[in-house]
């Protein structure tokens, strides 16, 4: 009975042995002990976090988060960037997106060799785009601010940031997008130009060329202003035809367009022909509409041109009447006529 004893003894010293140190047999045959089970009381703090978040739960996870992070050495601390990444988490499914924007930014500045970095980025992006979508930023509790300001300086960070990333270029893009979506033509314009110079061969090229040449179109506001976006915008719609031949035609980009925005930089240089007439400076008036049948002879203000012509009695420089006409009459030398008998 003693030897059974001593021997049961023995079997659960072993089996407690076994239950601690727990083996497993290797490749060569030997018995190896395995890695100890992972977690810790800081692991175990973010999975409740994540938990309570994913319940809804964003006021709790977030003072959880808090009273943790109060305690640690965010430089010692390992889980520290976790601990802020969760947090924002929390405030940003809490409806509190700009309170958010904190720990992303101490995130992206302090950790930028961690694997949060680009996932802040991500984040902070998605806060963009709420406010980019009309949320409004919350004063004294009420959503009375608006986002936008907030929002471009975050995409603009992000190409700072990650610069030709997926992620930058997506930022650029909206960017640009929402310029020209809210008839900022300017801006929306010279984003376009950034964006297809930092992104030649984005999958979006054709739709930045497109949307950069309506801008410039439409930027111009009649003959009597500035015609420098309409030029743009016809070696634009040239360059677009010749690289997407396909697509120009299925939006529209072919030489009907082409031919409208010629009618318009035409009918700037018909009005400016009519203000010299009016302020009678003839020669300068003649000037500009030789220059407008010559640039744009097909146009209908090519056409009112030539009228102006016939109706002043001016022969066109290069036509056969202006080859064929006499040379006009010298002007009397005053040295030889001025003491002549």
């Amino acid at each position: 009975m003693k030897h059974l004893w001593t021997a049961v003894a023995l079997c659960v010293a072993c089996g407690v042995g076994v239950a601690q140190t727990r083996e497993t047999l290797g490749t060569d045959g030997t018995w190896r002990p395995l890695a100890p089970a992972s977690g810790s009381a800081d692991e175990a703090l973010m999975n409740q976090a994540r938990q309570l978040i994913a319940q809804g739960k964003t006021d709790q996870a977030t003072s959880d988060l808090t009273k943790w992070l109060e305690r640690q050495d965010r430089v010692r601390n390992p889980w520290y960037p976790e601990a802020l990444m969760l947090r924002a988490s929390a405030r940003l499914a809490g409806g509190d997106e700009f309170e958010s924007l904190y720990d992303f930014e101490q995130v992206i500045r302090d950790y930028p060799g961690s694997e949060n970095f680009v996932a802040a980025l991500e984040k902070e992006y998605e806060v963009a785009e709420l406010y980019l979508k009309g949320r409004r930023k919350k004063l004294l509790g009420l959503r009375l601010e608006s986002g936008i300001p907030i929002a471009t300086e975050i995409l603009l960070r992000i190409n700072e940031r990650l610069p030709g990333s997926k992620l930058a270029e997506r930022s650029l893009l909206r960017l640009a997008d929402y310029y020209y979506e809210q008839r900022e033509l300017e801006m929306a314009g010279e984003t376009y130009d950034v964006f297809l110079s930092l992104y030649p061969r984005s999958e979006h090229r054709a739709k930045a060329l497109q949307r950069r040449v309506y801008a410039n179109i439409t930027r111009f506001k009649g003959p009597a202003f500035d015609a420098t976006s309409l030029q743009e915008a016809q070696y634009q719609i040239e360059d677009f035809q010749r690289e997407f031949p396909i697509e120009a035609q299925r939006v529209g980009m072919t030489d009907a367009l082409a031919a409208r925005v010629e009618e318009s930089r035409a009918e700037q240089l018909l009005l400016v022909a009519r203000y010299y007439l009016e302020d009678s400076d003839k020669p300068a008036a003649r000037l500009t509409l030789s220059r407008l049948i010559r640039t744009y002879p097909g146009t209908g203000a090519a056409q009112r041109g030539l009228e102006v012509f016939e109706k002043e009695g001016w022969t066109l420089p290069g036509s056969p009447a202006a080859a064929s006409a006499p040379p006009a009459p010298a002007q009397p030398d005053a040295k030889t006529t001025g003491g002549a008998p």
